[in-house]
């Protein structure tokens, strides 16, 4: 069987796709690692990403095209990749980015991740471009509708898809993402005593929320600890207390922050998967996590799950876990255990069986 994978559009760095790019690099990898030479496996890439899903087991194609160029992406998905995969006699094609083409020459699997656009639609319109974000509706409905199976990565996006692209649930496979385990010689412990939490200027990651929890819990708590926000660079809101980093450059320094915290908060609306509660349980630190969208199937009962939007409910929390030895020690037992239950090599396997083995 010949696969096409189109990364075409994948660039490091670019736009808001991190955790795209990251499953389909270790998805690429993942498949090539184990594959028993029965299926050919074509990536179609550019030269930004090469280095990393140029790798043994697969055939690299540099598309000589921009993938910084919008226009050349729109005509690219919605035209050129299916009529390239049609030429290069494709029985499948995966789509790791949500857009299938609107041509349909061959079988085509859809990863859907979110669909968080719609979110925006309802909950913040006008925050994005309404014409782009009516275009990526579109497009995710559209390849959904159209697509031979759509492969999505909780069973919270799985319900947002047959909610926003009224599909039958028997065409959804819920893949969870795999995980990278952080080797202890990344990073180097100290003894400072802080809370960690993980967010973005974007209204649905909820840093306004995690200012004002954090505000109520320095007026709650006898002895409060002091607040690192990594992903904002300033504040809206009390301020004391706070430091901002707006992004950790070297992954080392980022689990570093991880594990010497004392507690590490989780406060967005909504998540396709979520994987920052991972790492912190991965690194011992006991986690406070939002119990909306999918975060609850991701951390199981290994964090202390709350309303990201009662302030009162989150100090609570924070004291919590930062005053009882006890319950903090339980949750790092928990959380890693939890934490062994994603790798790349159960995804790989799912993926290899969806793609390989069923017809």
């Amino acid at each position: 069987m010949k696969l096409v994978i189109d990364c075409f559009k994948q660039v490091r760095g670019a736009g808001k796709s991190i955790g795209i790019y990251n499953l389909a690099r270790h998805l690429v990898y993942a498949l090539a690692q184990n594959n028993d030479q029965k299926h050919e496996i074509i990536v179609l890439g550019n030269s930004h990403n090469r280095g990393d899903f140029d790798v043994a087991g697969v055939r690299f194609i540099e598309i000589n095209k921009n993938p910084l160029n919008k226009l050349v992406c729109i005509k690219w998905e919605l035209f050129d990749v299916s009529m390239l995969a049609k030429k290069l006699g494709a029985d499948k094609v995966l789509y790791p980015r949500g857009y299938a083409s609107l041509l349909h020459h061959t079988k085509e699997y859809v990863i859907i991740h979110d669909m968080i656009p719609f979110y925006y639609d309802e909950h913040y319109k006008g925050y994005f471009n309404r014409l782009e974000n009516f275009y990526i509706m579109w497009r995710l409905k559209a390849s959904a509708r159209h697509a031979d199976a759509v492969i999505t990565i909780s069973e919270a996006s799985k319900r947002d898809i047959i909610k926003y692209a009224r599909i039958d649930d028997g065409r959804i496979i819920v893949i969870n993402n795999g995980y990278n385990r952080i080797k202890e010689s990344e990073f180097s412990p100290c003894d400072s005593d802080y809370i960690v939490a993980v967010t973005s200027a974007l209204p649905h990651k909820n840093a306004k929320g995690i200012v004002a929890a954090y505000a109520k819990y320095r007026e709650t708590a006898i002895n409060p600890l002091p607040l690192t926000m990594i992903g904002v660079e300033s504040v809206d809101g009390p301020a004391e207390g706070i430091t901002c980093i707006k992004y950790v450059e070297k992954d080392e320094e980022l689990h570093r922050l991880f594990q010497n915290a004392k507690a590490f908060l989780f406060l967005s609306l909504i998540e396709g998967f979520g994987f920052p509660p991972i790492e912190a349980m991965q690194l011992g630190t006991p986690v406070v996590c939002s119990k909306l969208s999918s975060l609850p199937e991701v951390v199981g009962d290994a964090a202390l799950m709350v309303n990201p939007q009662d302030t009162e409910e989150v100090a609570q929390a924070l004291i919590k876990v930062t005053t009882d030895d006890a319950y903090a020690r339980e949750l790092v037992e928990k959380g890693l255990q939890n934490a062994d239950r994603f790798n790349w090599e159960k995804t790989g396997d799912r993926y290899r069986e969806v793609l390989f083995d069923e017809v």
